[in-house]
């Protein structure tokens, strides 16, 4: 008799927190329970999987290595059973997306009214994490698709890119010289009050690494790990801010700036793990976005799908 799917949940659950206690919490089972049931996987495996003699409680190298195949085969099990469920006349369905978290302010909103619009009854779970989380919650099929930005990424991993992505300085329409045509001189912003992403923010290392080589010192007013709180105080003071022109689309009290020389644009894509199941809600997320792109105008970029492979970065 073979084993059941609930002795290799258990197997890794223990795996994971290292000890029989906290796993048994987390599974809400006794400890007893949880130690006789992985007892019984080894008997019918007729192998050691657990170290038990240390201070906590890991896999044995037979254990390491059953313990991959039966995450790969919980995986497939879940994409099959999504398979199953997914109704391809897009009447219900399910969407688990992640974005870097500048997406949040300008293209999640858009993004979610026209899967509303064209699918009511599609539901969305949207997160947002950097660009390496999202990386690898694609690969452990914990996401369906990721928006993020090009460059070197994890192996198996599909990349469309979708268009490219460029920084101004932003300010209120209150401020004096707001709409200014001509592009502003990148020193020129030493003489302006700034407010900016906090450090955690890889938006923020690219505008610093830009203002560096351009010997520029900037006046830091404000640093927030929120941009919806850079809105706010762009909008109410006189400070201005760098962010994505695109941010201003949907509010009408920013006006972008161009810089010059300006910031390197970077290319923004859509990822997906490039094999597996992709459900139909997802096949159609991928439609739609591309049309959302193309109505509101963003610079569209000329590269296709690709495989991609290397280090991720920590983008947002």
């Amino acid at each position: 008799m073979g084993p059941e799917l609930r002795h290799l949940r258990y197997l890794l659950a223990v795996a994971e927190h290292g000890n029989f206690t906290r796993a048994a919490e987390d599974l809400r089972i006794s400890q007893p329970t949880l130690s006789q049931q992985v007892r019984q996987l080894e008997r019918t495996v007729g192998v050691q999987l657990l170290d038990r003699t240390g201070r906590g409680v890991r896999l044995t190298d037979a254990g390491e290595t059953y313990a991959r195949y039966v995450r790969r085969a919980l995986r497939d099990l879940a994409a099959a059973q999504r398979a199953v469920q997914d109704v391809q006349d897009l009447s219900r369905g399910h969407l688990r997306l992640a974005v870097t978290p500048t997406f949040t302010a300008y293209l999640v909103g858009p993004l979610t009214a026209e899967l509303y619009r064209r699918h009511p009854g599609v539901t969305l779970d949207v997160r947002e994490m950097t660009q390496d989380r999202i990386e690898s919650a694609l690969l452990a099929d914990e996401l369906d698709l990721g928006i993020a930005f090009a460059g070197d990424h994890l192996p198996g991993l599909t990349v469309t890119a979708l268009f490219t992505e460029t920084l101004s300085l932003v300010t209120g329409d209150h401020r004096p010289g707001a709409g200014r045509p001509l592009p502003l001189p990148v020193q020129e912003l030493m003489e302006h009050q700034l407010a900016l992403l906090s450090g955690d923010f890889a938006t923020r290392t690219h505008i610093d690494a830009h203002l560096t080589a351009h010997r520029v010192r900037p006046r830091i007013a404000v640093e927030a790990n929120s941009i919806q709180a850079i809105i706010e105080i762009v909008r109410r003071t006189p400070i201005a801010t760098v962010l994505p022109d695109a941010v201003t689309h949907d509010h009408p009290h920013l006006t972008p700036l161009p810089l010059d020389p300006p910031l390197p644009a970077r290319t923004v894509t859509l990822l997906r793990r490039g094999s597996g199941y992709q459900s139909a809600a997802a096949r159609a997320f991928t439609r739609l976005t591309h049309d959302v792109v193309r109505s509101r105008g963003y610079a569209r970029t000329g590269a296709g799908d690709t495989a991609a492979s290397g280090p991720s970065p920590q983008s947002s």
